[in-house]
């Protein structure tokens, strides 16, 4: 396992994550499983109407929206950290917006119990997550945030 003071140190970090899809049928009737290497998804349901009505399953925008959320929030744990704050709790909720087939941007929403930091601090580190994480730098679309420290 790599950390953090790890990556500072060696400046690359190599890694590969896979997750397989399987599907069966058409667009609209048919269904499908998707699975990850880490086993959190092992054969999870999707389908046409997962995606774009509401049918019991995921779909490639909620685990999109997911990851998102997931990498954003570490991204700004890694940045308290890196000043020498530790959040006490940091919460954020990741909106996907989808237009006909593009999606067209990603709103990140963060709470967070901070002790000692101000509400200009942590927008700041909130800011800088929104840009720097993994996941952003990957996306081509629209990125906002808002932060709310409680």
């Amino acid at each position: 396992m790599v950390t953090l003071a790890d990556h500072k140190k060696q400046k690359i970090i190599f890694m590969k994550r896979t997750a397989s899809a399987h599907w069966s049928g058409d667009l609209k009737t048919g269904k499908g499983t998707i699975s990850s290497q880490s086993t959190v998804l092992n054969q999870t349901q999707y389908s046409f109407k997962t995606r774009f009505e509401d049918g019991i399953g995921t779909n490639p925008e909620e685990l999109l929206a997911a990851a998102h959320a997931g990498c954003f929030t570490m991204a700004v744990s890694a940045g308290l950290a890196q000043a020498g704050f530790t959040a006490t709790d940091l919460d954020t909720v990741a909106t996907l917006t989808l237009e006909g087939l593009d999606v067209t941007g990603i709103h990140l929403s963060i709470k967070g119990t901070v002790p000692n930091l101000t509400v200009e601090q942590f927008t700041e580190f909130t800011k800088g997550a929104e840009k720097n994480c993994i996941i952003s730098k990957a996306l081509k679309v629209a990125i906002t945030s808002d932060a709310t420290l409680v």
